[in-house]
């Protein structure tokens, strides 16, 4: 039995080697639209059940329906109207289902990422191999609908194991998304190759805070605005990263659609924000930390352990 996952290790939030954004910002920010597509009626998975309801739930189907129909373009419209571009959390099925989303997206310069093929299909007990065949029909499907590259990644419903950042780094990803553990980015302990974390939240994730707290909509906005303050505030010593991440379904709704345009105005009136993608933070944390952030960790960090 594993004791912890093994894919990185302890480091103090004080003493790390200082991030600095481009252009001298203290945060990056971006945000992470998770636009999925849900079956009807899903192969069986004795570990995991998408539906509350016997099979078929038409009604929780038509739920998240409602976020490809109408949330997804009543999001995109507020994001556009602030200027924040969207990191798209792809159920890469949506690209057959709803093709028109996915020429939006490319319209508004988003970057696509893999969630998946179907946000019913989990990786609860696949062999490396059916994990690979998962990452190359991805890949080959957001070429051919965006001539972008893969290169990032959360699995669908978050259900990796402790194989799969390994997998995904031999398999060319550059970023995952499957743990939340910081908010900076962190190497990722892979076997081969190079991977890192960028941060992603579970906090101001609109998932739990509506579906499963039915949180008020005036609270949300205060959460991410109070979320965004406080990483502000510490970025001026080190650099930070905030996720907004966001499901069409919940966040589109007529009712809450003015919680992100109130919470997206409050983040675009600081200086010093980079309004990244996720490939963006990626990259930059690449080519300019990664090293040396990797020798500080393997050199026992100060206050720290190895």
């Amino acid at each position: 039995m594993l004791a912890e996952p093994g894919h990185y290790d302890y480091a103090p939030y004080s003493g790390r080697p200082r991030i600095v954004w481009p252009g001298g910002a203290r945060i990056a920010v971006w945000l992470a639209p998770n636009i999925e597509h849900y079956e009807l009626e899903p192969p069986d998975n004795p570990r995991k059940t998408p539906w509350p309801r016997p099979v078929p739930d038409i009604l929780n189907y038509s739920h998240r329906d409602y976020g490809n129909r109408t949330g997804f373009w009543r999001m995109a419209e507020v994001m556009e109207k602030h200027g924040v571009r969207g990191s798209v959390s792809l159920n890469v099925a949506v690209c057959d289902h709803y093709p028109e989303i996915i020429e939006r997206c490319c319209a508004l310069g988003w970057e696509l990422f893999s969630h998946g093929t179907y946000n019913t299909r989990y990786f609860y007990d696949l062999t490396e191999d059916q994990q690979r065949a998962v990452i190359a029909d991805s890949r080959e499907t957001i070429r051919k609908y965006s001539g972008q590259s893969l290169d990032g990644w959360l699995t669908p419903a978050i259900t990796n194991d402790e194989t799969t950042q390994h997998v995904l780094a031999e398999e060319g990803i550059k970023y995952t998304l499957d743990m939340v553990h910081d908010d900076q980015p962190m190497p990722v302990k892979v076997r081969n190759g190079r991977l890192i974390s960028v941060p992603y939240s579970l906090e101001v994730n609109d998932v739990p805070l509506f579906q499963n707290r039915n949180t008020p909509v005036e609270r949300y906005t205060a959460m991410v605005e109070a979320q965004f303050d406080q990483l502000y505030a510490e970025g001026a010593e080190n650099g930070t990263v905030m996720c907004l991440p966001l499901h069409p379904f919940l966040i589109g709704q007529p009712q809450r659609i003015a919680a992100l345009d109130a919470a997206l105005a409050h983040i675009v009136a600081h200086d010093g924000v980079w309004l990244a993608t996720g490939r963006e933070i990626a990259a930059w944390y690449t080519e300019h930390y990664y090293d040396a952030v990797s020798a500080w960790l393997a050199a026992g960090t100060p206050g720290g352990r190895r």
